[in-house]
């Protein structure tokens, strides 16, 4: 996937883990590990919005494109 979720980068950086941004975003501990692991498929904008609030940084700080490489 181009899309790379790098949530636990930024919990480190504001030294935040999963059961407290779980709490403050109100969202399952289990699909905040899919979200931080890179197995989710989507993610809703109000759930974004949550935890761009609870770690006050931007979206962009959370989701990167990262360039596919073809081996075709």
């Amino acid at each position: 996937m181009a899309i790379v979720v790098n949530l636990d980068v930024m919990m480190a950086k504001r030294k935040m883990s999963v059961t407290e941004l779980a709490n403050k975003v109100d969202i399952t501990m289990a699909n905040l590990s899919i979200l931080k692991n890179n197995k989710a498929k989507a993610v809703r904008f109000t759930t974004l919005d949550a935890i761009c609030r609870a770690l006050d940084c931007q979206p962009g700080d959370i989701l990167e494109y990262v360039k596919e490489v073809d081996n075709g």
